[in-house]
């Protein structure tokens, strides 16, 4: 594991847990904010890349990763919670001209964030996330239905890690995930209490008005519109049941202007699959838009 996850850990306190972090390297920074159910661990090879002329800094949730796991009596797991934290923490990093990288969950919450700190950011790398409702002709798959029962979804995901150990095998098409990267996803969810943040991910997923997550995801979308002069890059997972084209189309339709990139065998772990694609990729993005003061 220590050589697939090299990086010395970081903390920061938040709310009174301690939120674990990536920091590595110098240079204008790469903010990497992940998704459910993975955690940092889900960088490693994009900070490896980078790490070298820029500062990498990648996060776990609360719940999540190397990060605390308090329980529902000491946190609450919430999408604004999570905004809050990832503010949080770019405040006391005092982190300028960033250059946000974000998967899955990690979209609502770094694009939540991103709208009220516009000024912050300077380009923006997507894969397989929405920040946006579900559009109007998508259902929620029925995987994610059954973890969302009552009673029944606890039993699956806390109980039998269903969901993290799914995701390792069924998030990747191009190729199995090997045992030592599955293992690595693997780790931090290792009992009952310590997928607390597995669940609550998925129990907090928006669908309808009066969702606690709802207004913040209505709004998030409302705001988008302020982006659109910004540099932004889509690598896309075409295979992702989930954030599938439809998901990809809407990101196009309010992004014209970005640059696309379609991984037709790959799915919702895309960076996992397309490696050797996506890191070239992305530094080649960051290059072709250098900051104004680098000009």
């Amino acid at each position: 594991m220590s050589s697939l996850y090299p990086f010395a850990p970081h903390y920061h306190e938040t709310g009174g847990h301690r939120l674990h972090y990536v920091d590595e390297g110098s240079g204008d920074p790469v903010l990497m904010v992940h998704g459910n159910p993975s955690w940092s661990f889900l960088y490693r090879d994009l900070i490896q890349e980078l790490q070298r002329d820029h500062r990498t800094v990648a996060p776990d949730h609360i719940g999540c990763g190397r990060s605390d796991k308090p329980g529902d009596d000491s946190y609450e797991y919430t999408l604004d919670s999570r905004v809050a934290d990832l503010d949080s923490l770019v405040q006391k990093l005092d982190l300028r001209d960033i250059t946000l990288v974000v998967h899955d969950w990690g979209g609502m919450i770094g694009m939540a964030w991103v709208v009220q700190n516009i000024e912050r950011l300077s380009r923006l790398v997507v894969m397989n996330t929405a920040a946006f409702p579900l559009p109007d002709t998508k259902r929620i798959p029925a995987s994610l239905r059954l973890a969302r029962t009552p009673g029944f979804g606890a039993v699956l995901v806390r109980g039998g890690n269903a969901f993290a150990r799914g995701a390792v095998r069924t998030c990747v098409t191009r190729a199995p995930m090997p045992q030592d990267v599955a293992a690595g996803y693997l780790e931090p969810y290792n009992s009952w209490a310590n997928r607390v943040a597995v669940h609550r991910f998925i129990q907090d997923i928006p669908l309808k008005e009066g969702d606690r997550a709802w207004a913040t995801v209505r709004d998030t979308a409302g705001s988008l519109n302020q982006l659109t002069d910004l540099p932004i890059l889509l690598c896309w997972g075409m295979r992702d049941f989930v954030f599938d084209v439809e998901f990809l189309d809407e990101w196009i339709g309010r992004f014209p202007a970005a640059e696309v990139h379609r991984f037709a065998d790959c799915g919702h772990y895309v960076l996992e699959d397309a490696s050797k694609e996506i890191l070239p990729l992305v530094r080649g993005f960051i290059e072709a838009h250098p900051l104004q003061s680098a000009v």
